[in-house]
């Protein structure tokens, strides 16, 4: 096909092409639209494909026109690839189509193309590496969760207090001082799940009074509009609950797993500590080495790229449609520099000729399902005050809490940005999956989620 390319921009991997198509070629595609259109309409008094191409072309010319532009820009779209050898990274897009009588159709061409990533400097960095030290104070804070995951709660008939878990209907008078109906909220005193003034008027309220006055929300309220308010609030106690904690001893141990004494159980949670250090260690040096390649390679990414990456994790994180445009500005710097990194893994991938067999993929798929089966069943059981837990030491337990340090390090793995030289190729042998997606979907907090039951007021800290 003939037609005439004019750049307009080629800055980066963006490029704007200006892509003429002469009249001659206009007018036999136009031909040829109508007398497609002849075999496949019926005019009265013809027979099918006999009605003349000019009473075609007038009965029809909308039709005919419309078909006849597709055709020619499609045609054109693949002369411009096989003329320039574009290595696309996204859809391409038609812009400012022209086309009038006896005149030539012109129209701009938007095109992505893939970074060409040199890599001139992969070597000769130095990283430092920070040594992780487990101390007592983190062993005994994991010994705490295990036992505050096996606490009991028993009702008591006193004012709460902090740590007690209360059931209570709250109301807050509106801007008339009309008090509505009271909604029901469960929560723990102390853990910032209700505004301090809020927390403070619970605890003046044993199980089945009712309290009301006036209560101040914070100056730094998430919401701006409600702040250093002065409201009336009534609360009813509906329940209080008290935590007991287990006793730490061998007995304790030997409930939690297939541990011997206390000592053994706490051996294990050492253990577990310091491989998750080190593993956290070792993800660390690798950033670190990733972050300093791509500083000495500059290159350009695709903006498509990026802006897919962030609206998949705000699609991810269900990102309100009134936050996703803060949420676009906050996480676009990270979703950049994802793309950046996945890039330059591609491209040392493919200089090293590092490949992952089936049997790889195969190792790789069932490590990951293993690791979210372990995390899920985690979650599930710590909703429930059983969790188990995903690390060395939990493949003793019985049916006992996984102490965090086991499923924080599954979360770290899976929020490792800068994977092993060995998993090099395990990650870029997708490339079956990122011809369409080219980056990995590693999931990161970057907002915190929205508030809990029936939107309690929380304090500003504990959004």
């Amino acid at each position: 096909m003939k037609i005439e390319i004019t750049p307009k921009k080629t800055d980066g991997v963006e490029r704007l092409l200006q892509i003429s198509v002469p009249i001659e070629t206009v007018r036999d595609a136009e031909d040829k639209a109508a007398r497609r259109y002849a075999t496949k309409v019926r005019l009265p008094g013809f027979r099918p494909g006999k009605a003349p191409a000019a009473m075609i072309k007038k009965r029809f010319a909308d039709a005919i026109r419309q078909e006849m532009l597709e055709s020619l820009v499609q045609e054109a779209y693949k002369e411009v690839l096989e003329r320039e050898n574009f290595k696309l990274a996204s859809q391409p897009h038609v812009h400012d189509v022209k086309f009038g009588d006896n005149e030539p159709l012109t129209f701009e061409l938007h095109i992505e193309v893939r970074p060409e990533v040199e890599l001139a400097r992969t070597q000769g960095f130095r990283v430092s590496r920070t040594e992780r030290h487990v101390t007592d104070e983190q062993v005994r804070e994991q010994i705490e969760q295990l036992r505050d995951q096996r606490a009991s709660w028993a009702p008591a008939e006193d004012r709460p207090a902090p740590g007690d878990m209360v059931t209570v209907l709250l109301a807050t008078a509106d801007e008339n001082g009309e008090m509505p109906e009271g909604k029901q909220y469960p929560l723990v005193l102390g853990s910032g799940q209700a505004i301090p003034g809020i927390e403070e008027l619970i605890m003046e309220a044993r199980p089945g009074e009712t309290v009301e006055r006036p209560v101040r929300w914070p100056d730094d309220f998430p919401d701006e509009a409600q702040r250093s308010k002065t409201k009336t609030v009534r609360v009813t106690a509906q329940d209080v609950k008290r935590k007991t904690m287990p006793e730490l001893d061998d007995a304790f141990a030997r409930e939690v797993g297939d541990f011997d004494s206390l000592e053994a159980l706490t051996k294990a949670v050492r253990d577990d500590l310091e491989a998750n250090a080190q593993r956290e260690t070792e993800s660390e040096v690798r950033q670190k080495l990733l972050d300093d390649i791509i500083g000495a390679n500059q290159f350009d990414v695709p903006p498509s790229w990026v802006n897919q990456l962030v609206d998949a994790y705000a699609n991810a994180y269900q990102i309100p449609d009134g936050e996703k445009e803060r949420f676009a500005t906050e996480f676009r710097p990270m979703a950049e520099r994802q793309v950046r990194r996945d890039l330059v893994i591609d491209t040392v991938a493919e200089r090293e000729s590092l490949t992952a067999t089936e049997a790889d993929l195969d190792d790789r798929i069932a490590e990951t399902a293993s690791k979210r089966t372990r995390d899920s069943c985690t979650r599930r059981c710590r909703k429930r005050g059983d969790s188990r837990s995903s690390s060395e030491t939990s493949r003793k337990t019985k049916s006992s809490s996984g102490y965090s340090s086991g499923t924080r390090s599954n979360e770290n793995d899976q929020l490792d940005l800068s994977p092993p030289k060995e998993a090099y190729a395990d990650d870029l042998s997708s490339v079956r999956h990122r011809a369409v997606e080219p980056w990995r979907a590693h999931v990161r907090h970057l907002l915190a989620a929205p508030h809990g039951p029936h939107h309690l007021p929380r304090h500003a800290d504990q959004r």
